[in-house]
Parts: C-alpha cells; structure tokens; sequence
C-alpha cells in the first residue's frame, strides 16, 4: 500500500470521528446526575472541530475533483510549468480512497483525454499526459507522425512556436502544429531538424492506455515505458484554475480558467 495524502486523510477522518463519537457515548452511558466538565478535554475539542473539515476535504478530493500542479514542459503548449490544474476524480469512475477499488462505473476514457495517472513504475509519482490509444488500438509513430489502426492522425503546420520563459529545454526551432484525433484538435510540438523519439509500432493491450505528451519530443511516455492500467488513471483533467509565472513573477491571468481539450 502506497501511503499517500489520501491515506492519511482517511487516518485523520478515522481518528477525529472516532475520537468526538467516543467521547459522546462514554457519556451517553455515565449516570444522569454524573457531574459534566465545564469545557471538553482539549483532544476532543480538536476532533469536533476538525472532523468535519477533513471529512470533506477527503469527500471532496477522492470522489469529485482534485487540484494538482504541472511540474514539466511535457504536455506544451496545453500545459505549461507552473499551471494549477483540476481533474475530474469520478468521470471514469467511482474509486474508493488508497485501496484505488472502483465501485460504480460512469464512463470510459475516449481518445485525446488529458489524463492524470499513477505511473506505472513508481505509483507514488502521478503523470499527466493524453490518452492517444485505446485497448486493441495499433499505434505507430514514424517521423514525428501518429498513425492509428494504419491511418495517419491529421496534422496541419502553424508555424515556428516561441514559449518564452516557460518553454525548458526549447533549444532549436520547434513547431506548432494542429493534431486532429478522432475529433478532439490540439496543439502539439516537435523539434525541427531532430529524428524522432522512439519510433516503431505499438499494440494497446486490453485494460489499457496508450498515452503521449504534447511535447513529442520532450516527454517520458508510453513509447519507453509502455501503456497505463486502467486501475492507474486518477481522472481527467479539465480545468486551469491557476498559473503562476516564476520567472516574471507573477499570476499570468489569460491562462485562468482555460478549459482543457
């Protein structure tokens, strides 16, 4: 068992509750005329007061939406260093908290998903990426092109990309293009003059994802390391709700509430 944030949310909610009901029926069981505190042992002041907050915030961040910061470039243009994102914990199902156990089914992941997920060599460390293959799909890529079941994905050129301060590792020309997948248009980027990064032609096994990052070439993704479990998904993400420019520094405010596609 991973021992992340949501288990010690689940500890803390646990342990108040367990705490404040505890109190309140051991007195329940004393004698009516038993002589009462003035005021409550300071422990048990503390679990009332803070049960009800971790009890929502637990609620809150396992079943509906959770908040979560891009620390990398891989996902330029979309996302750059610095956003604040939302992901939507229950469009792919309900899970319950540390255990990851899905209890009802909602929806499934489609093709050009932004996905955060556990990734698979190291599950304490969550991955952002969009969901390029579904099971059975056959994926390749070759000269810094998609082809999907052996048809090429569509993608028009929009000219030579400047990222500015939030655009690591940019050295060289890179370029902005338009990418069609299966109807969900994007902007991704490739490095000009620079071969492809791992080509060849992959297989997407039943139960899992194939995923990339828009920044083809400056992202760790399923061509190395293979799919993503479906038990690994988080949710998805779709909403910037903050952005902070560190290199300014400052909020950069036309990015706020940028709806991810």
């Amino acid at each position: 068992m991973d021992y992340d944030f949501s288990f010690f949310l689940v500890v803390a909610t646990f342990v108040t509750g367990l705490v404040w009901a505890g109190y309140a029926g051991w007195w329940r069981l004393q004698p009516a005329d038993a002589p009462r505190p003035e005021k409550e042992p300071l422990l048990v002041e503390y679990a009332r007061s803070f049960f009800p907050i971790v009890l929502a915030v637990l609620l809150l961040r396992s079943f509906l939406v959770e908040p979560f910061r891009i620390p990398s470039g891989s996902m330029m243009p979309t996302l750059l260093i610095g956003d604040f994102i939302l992901v939507n914990k229950y469009t792919y199902g309900i899970r319950l908290p540390v255990i990851n156990k899905k209890i009802i089914e909602v929806g499934e992941p489609k093709r050009g998903d932004i996905v955060v997920f556990r990734f698979p060599k190291d599950p304490k460390v969550d991955y952002i990426k969009r969901i390029i293959g579904l099971p059975g799909d056959r994926i390749g890529y070759y000269h810094k092109q998609i082809y999907l079941n052996g048809q090429p994905v569509k993608q028009t050129p929009l000219g030579e990309y400047v990222g500015g301060d939030r655009n690591p590792g940019s050295a060289g020309s890179q370029l902005l293009l338009s990418e069609d997948l299966d109807g969900v248009t994007h902007d991704i980027l490739v490095r000009q003059g620079e071969p492809s990064m791992k080509e060849g032609e992959f297989t997407v096994p039943q139960g899992y994802y194939f995923v990339m990052g828009d920044n083809r070439d400056n992202s760790n993704d399923s061509r190395f390391w293979g799919p993503v479990p479906e038990s690994n998904l988080v949710g998805k993400a779709f909403l910037i709700w903050m952005s902070w420019d560190s290199e300014k520094p400052g909020i950069a405010f036309d990015r706020l509430g940028t709806v991810l596609k």
